[in-house]
């Protein structure tokens, strides 16, 4: 029998990478996309092939379509239609209160964490639809619990972005059921990742993970198992739902 094919956005780093490794070791083939980490990306997939697992890279920028499409179809091409599909890519920029930013830092947010993760589940529609012959399927969209409490004077951008992914999750996976494919959503909370960096503030979990409910940040192999778990027939009867992985944020 052969293995499932998962596609895991953003899978060079973080939740995707982390991700990437669970899957593997749960029996999936995995197809890691990345956008510009060649190294990092390569370096999951030779653990994973090492571990005695099956592992892909390719290269994609999912804020533009055409290199959305085009992977899809190497994809397709090169090891067949996906099963699973974790949209795990996702930007944001320096933190700052929202009168700050700009119409064009919005676009690039929007560009990547909703317009790409929208498109990558239209593009596995194709592959898991009964109604397209596909024999269903399951995605998760990682969004963040900044879209439930509006990361104010940090990401006010990013969180609407999020928001925007909640919203859609739970109108695709309506309208997709009938055919198969389940939709769910994990939120990470404050979770050591290499994102925090990109925001200008590499120790921001260490500095607000103590007050949390739980008192520490969290890892990516905790979030890595939310996915999974949703990917997997143990959530057969989970459509639309969301699992919050916070700590009790």
């Amino acid at each position: 029998m052969s293995q499932p094919i998962l596609l895991i956005t953003g899978g060079s780093r973080g939740i995707g990478a982390a991700t990437a490794t669970l899957a593997a070791q749960q029996g999936y083939e995995v197809v890691i996309n990345y956008r510009y980490d060649e190294s990092a990306a390569n370096a999951i997939q030779q653990s994973i092939v090492a571990a005695g697992g099956k592992a892909h890279c390719v290269q994609a920028d999912i804020s533009e379509a055409s290199q959305v499409t085009e992977m899809f179809s190497l994809i397709r091409k090169k090891w067949g239609p996906i099963q699973g599909l974790v949209n795990s890519a996702g930007v944001l920029d320096q933190q700052t209160s929202f009168v700050e930013t700009t119409p064009e830092r919005w676009q690039r947010i929007f560009q990547t964490n909703v317009f790409g993760t929208m498109q990558c589940c239209q593009e596995a529609f194709q592959d898991m639809a009964r109604s397209k012959g596909g024999q269903g399927g399951s995605i998760v969209n990682v969004s963040s619990l900044a879209s439930v409490y509006g990361s104010p004077n940090e990401y006010v951008d990013y969180a609407a972005s999020k928001g925007a992914v909640d919203s859609f999750s739970r109108g695709f996976a309506l309208e997709v059921a009938s055919d198969g494919i389940r939709v769910n959503v994990v939120r990470p909370g404050l979770i050591y990742t290499d994102m925090h960096a990109d925001g200008g503030e590499a120790g921001r979990v260490d500095r607000i993970g103590p007050n949390l409910p739980l008192q520490r940040g969290g890892q990516p192999e905790e979030v890595a198992e939310a996915i999974l778990w949703l990917l997997s027939n143990k959530s057969s009867y989970t459509t639309g739902g969301f699992i919050d992985v916070g700590g009790g944020r």
